[in-house]
């Protein structure tokens, strides 16, 4: 396949840089989503929640310059992990210093399992069936998520209108995916969080507040909540550790997208270097107190609108969302998108995830069989049930074991791997 420019070619600065903000605003929407929701769980002050923001943007920014130069070394662009977002909503309850220290454990272990070749071994536990179950898992169990943002208690209009809108806009973003070519297809994430918002505004004008921002510096470093305190909670642990094995595998898979339409060199290299550099990245995130990254998987459709293949054109992103990164006012603005808009766009988001997982299934080399049926439908099931289970109920369960029990996706994970693995060892298919 032919580029304008190759993997390894360095462009004019003006185009460098051109190309580099595009990449940015692929990467802005995924950190304001996650960030807003997570920063929401853990904070009430509108100010504690742009610190949060700004430290998602510093650890993204190094994540990224170094995975170009010295990980992966590919045009890869990375974000905040959704599966990682399921086991911090689980584990509401416990102080989130729990939370960012598993995370760290996690990614140590990731790094570790990597660099050391132990990470072959663990992909085998993934069969076609199993990873089918986690893309559509996350979808599932992010519902609730979904819900409450579009219909909570925060806004001042009404749910049932609320809802009427965001079903109209993710309904509008996926006619315009079908239709925009290009740059625009690419951007279109973006442009529904700013055209949504404005039209949102424009129906519910007493939704448009910018007492959260008032007062934000221009420049200031995030010095409050700079490192999260150390706390063991085994059950926490445990749920993040699961949510980290999915992570793995959605890692291997972004990097591995690539192969097809570049054919890089020394590929193997690549994907122990990348998955070790995201390890030891979501070290640095829980180290901070942020959810950690992954490499996304959208990249290859943006190398091919854009016809460019150039890893450097991801340095311009990693140094603009540094500059952010200490800009509490920049980050605050970018914040104003009611929560409307952000539930929209991740339902439009999980729709693809969604889609994904049954795309893989029918690409199962046995076919779709009774069996597979089974692997599929019984966790993924029980992981929904599992998420949508009232907060009275999950307090009946043993302290301890709340971050498990209360987890859809690793209920849903741990189902698929017991009947993948010990129930239909004999029949399943191959990965």
């Amino acid at each position: 396949m032919q580029f304008k420019y190759g993997l390894d070619d360095k462009l004019p600065i003006g185009e460098n840089w051109l190309l580099g903000l595009q990449w940015l605003f692929i990467a802005i929407p995924s950190i304001l989503i996650i960030g807003k929701i997570v920063g929401g769980l853990h904070f009430t002050s509108p100010l504690d929640q742009v610190i949060y923001l700004q430290k998602m943007s510093f650890v993204f920014a190094l994540t990224i310059f170094f995975q170009v130069l010295w990980g992966h070394r590919l045009p890869l662009i990375a974000g905040p992990s959704t599966v990682l977002l399921i086991g911090v909503i689980a584990s509401r309850g416990f102080a989130f210093e729990a939370v960012y220290t598993s995370m760290m454990i996690g990614g140590l272990v990731l790094a570790l399992c990597s660099a050391t070749g132990l990470f072959g071994h663990l992909r085998n536990l993934f069969t076609t069936r199993v990873v089918a179950v986690v893309l559509l898992l996350i979808g599932f169990t992010l519902m609730p998520t979904v819900m409450n943002l579009i219909t909570g208690s925060s806004s001042r209009s009404s749910p049932s209108a609320n809802l009427f809108f965001a079903f109209g806009l993710t309904l509008g973003m996926i006619v315009l995916q079908n239709i925009l070519k290009g740059i625009w297809k690419s951007t279109l994430i973006i442009w529904a969080m700013f055209l949504g918002s404005f039209g949102y505004f424009l129906i519910f004008p007493e939704e448009l507040t910018f007492r959260n921002i008032a007062g934000l510096a221009p420049f200031s470093f995030f010095g409050q909540h700079l490192v999260t305190s150390l706390s063991f909670e085994p059950g926490v642990l445990i749920s993040v550790l699961f949510c980290f094995l999915a992570l793995s595998i959605n890692d291997l898979g972004s990097i591995e997208s690539l192969e097809e339409i570049l054919n890089p060199s020394h590929m193997p290299q690549r994907i122990n270097r990348g998955i070790t550099f995201t390890g030891m990245a979501n070290v640095l995130a829980g180290f901070f107190g942020v959810i950690g990254p992954v490499n996304f998987s959208m990249s290859p459709g943006v190398i091919l609108s854009t016809h460019c293949a150039s890893r450097y054109t991801l340095i311009p992103t990693s140094i603009l969302l540094f500059l952010l990164s200490f800009s509490p006012l920049a980050t605050g603005v970018i914040g104003v998108v009611p929560p409307v808009i952000i539930g929209s766009v991740l339902l439009y988001i999980l729709c693809f995830q969604v889609g994904a997982g049954i795309v893989l299934v029918s690409k199962s080399e046995s076919g779709f069989q009774v069996e597979t049926g089974l692997v599929i439908g019984l966790p993924l099931l029980l992981g929904t049930i599992v998420a949508f289970l009232p907060a009275g109920v999950i307090d009946t369960f043993p302290v301890t074991l709340r971050p498990l029990l209360g987890n859809g996706f690793v209920i849903g994970i741990f189902t698929a791997f017991f009947l993948e693995g010990v129930v239909f060892r004999q029949k399943k298919d191959g990965k």
